[in-house]
């Protein structure tokens, strides 16, 4: 009988650590993709104005998407400097 309540009890106590763990994992997760999509979101608004053309290519999606905002702002100071 004490057996099967101190099996309960851990069983209680992994079942509330692993969701406390998956929460954590699935908010990190849940941040950086929202960093991705803004920076994609930021590229393709970005183009839409006549004096930038930073092109569409798997490099600069890399860059804005890991990047996010700050790899929209790196890709037009490349494209102001002349990189592109």
């Amino acid at each position: 009988m004490v057996f099967e309540l101190v099996g309960i009890a851990l069983l209680i106590i992994f079942i509330i650590v692993g969701v406390v763990i998956l929460v954590k994992i699935g908010g990190l997760l849940l941040r950086i993709l929202l960093h991705v999509i803004l920076g994609w979101i930021l590229l393709f608004l970005v183009n839409l104005f006549p004096y930038v053309n930073i092109p569409i290519n798997i490099l600069t999606v890399l860059v804005a998407g890991f990047g996010g905002v700050f790899g929209v702002i790196l890709l037009l100071i490349a494209q102001v400097l002349g990189f592109f």
